[in-house]
């Protein structure tokens, strides 16, 4: 069941950070200017904790995902659901910990040189 809810949830929070994408993009077409102060609002440390979030949830999505389609084709898939979530969630863990520290430095040895 949670690999359900975190799939709705990780799939939800992609479309709205794509949506958003779209629209802050599309603001170059109408005004460059408008374009670049939005752009600029992002460049702050919450942002670049939002992108590990952001990353976080892409990376669940997508392996999660794998699984679903493993467990859809194969029926070894379907008797072993459990240990294969417990791999998404091995293989999430392996990810995040490979970008989030760095990532992190980078977003706050950035602030000390007038932004992100």
């Amino acid at each position: 069941m949670w690999s359900w809810v975190l799939h709705r949830i990780t799939g939800i929070a992609i479309f709205f950070f794509l949506l958003v994408h779209v629209l802050d993009t599309a603001l170059i077409r109408v005004s460059p200017e408008a374009y670049d102060a939005v752009i600029g609002t992002y460049k702050n440390p919450i942002m670049g904790v939002g992108e590990v979030a952001l990353v976080g949830a892409v990376a669940y999505h997508a392996y999660n995902g794998l699984r679903i389609i493993l467990v859809d084709m194969f029926t070894w898939a379907t008797r072993m659901q459990r240990q294969l979530w417990w791999g998404v969630l091995g293989l999430w863990v392996v990810t995040m910990l490979a970008f989030v520290p760095r990532h992190l430095i980078n977003v706050f040895s950035e602030l000390g040189q007038g932004g992100h």
